[in-house]
């Protein structure tokens, strides 16, 4: 009986994840990355003019974002050709915005610890080998700016300064969870630095059971103003231990 049920829900889902599927192959731009509301919007020469709203007119493709999409896109990839040329598409410009030293950059969050978190969720939704240079070029970034406590921190100086890459004067919960989840999807759980990573989770958090990073952890425009999300610090390193939990009670 409840697995009639669940199949019968499985496929009342199916109709709206396929018109989801098709707007969001509607979004991509031409370069095969995505934007946060709208297509093709790359002519930078607007930023210029002197009216320009903090020199940010323009909602270009990054590599968070469209690692969202390819999230949904490798779910249904199979259902359709063109979904599954689209999902190729985006694999392609996400390596193509992959920096040299194996990092992305993140838009919406703070910042290239961010970014490569969210490449590194897209990529794992895919039937990309986990040896693919993307992989393990982003997993030896990530080990490469741990710091000493086990943590991970990034400031948003690195918006402005590229000596900030994945570097803060101390790590924070939020973005040592992100550093965790994208070294898990890299196939990296079992490595020492994921369990440095848990350690300093376990020993960061509250006795009330929470975490509190006092620092801002967004941009709203990168190089001009700087957000906090207060939900960031208690839900990311929840979801990071539960991760490493699950994947270790793995067979």
């Amino acid at each position: 009986m409840a697995f009639a049920f669940a199949k019968a829900e499985q496929a009342e889902l199916e109709e709206p994840l396929i018109r989801a599927a098709d707007w969001t192959l509607g979004m991509r731009s031409k370069n095969g990355g995505y934007g946060a509301f709208d297509v093709d919007n790359t002519y930078y020469y607007l930023n210029e003019i002197p009216f320009a709203d903090h020199g940010a007119l323009l909602d270009p493709p990054t590599a968070d974002v469209s690692a969202r999409c390819l999230m949904l896109l490798a779910k249904v990839a199979d259902k359709n050709p063109a979904y599954h040329a689209g999902l190729r598409n985006t694999i392609d410009y996400l390596r193509s915005e992959q920096e040299a030293d194996g990092s992305w950059f993140g838009r919406w969050g703070t910042n290239y610890i961010y970014g490569t978190w969210s490449v590194l969720l897209g990529l794992e939704q895919t039937n990309l080998p986990k040896s693919d240079p993307m992989y393990t070029r982003a997993a030896a970034w990530l080990k490469s700016v741990q710091r000493a406590d086990g943590g991970w921190g990034e400031d948003n100086f690195s918006y402005h300064d590229s000596n900030y890459r994945g570097a803060y004067r101390f790590s924070t919960a939020f973005q040592t969870a992100w550093a965790i989840l994208g070294l898990i999807a890299a196939g990296e759980v079992h490595s020492p630095e994921v369990k440095s990573g848990i350690e300093f989770l376990l020993k960061a958090q509250q006795a009330d059971g929470v975490w509190n990073d006092k620092c801002f952890t967004a941009p709203g425009f990168p190089r001009v103003f700087y957000l906090k999300y207060h939900g960031y610090d208690k839900f990311f390193p929840l979801w990071a231990l539960a991760r490493y939990r699950n994947e270790l009670s793995k067979k």
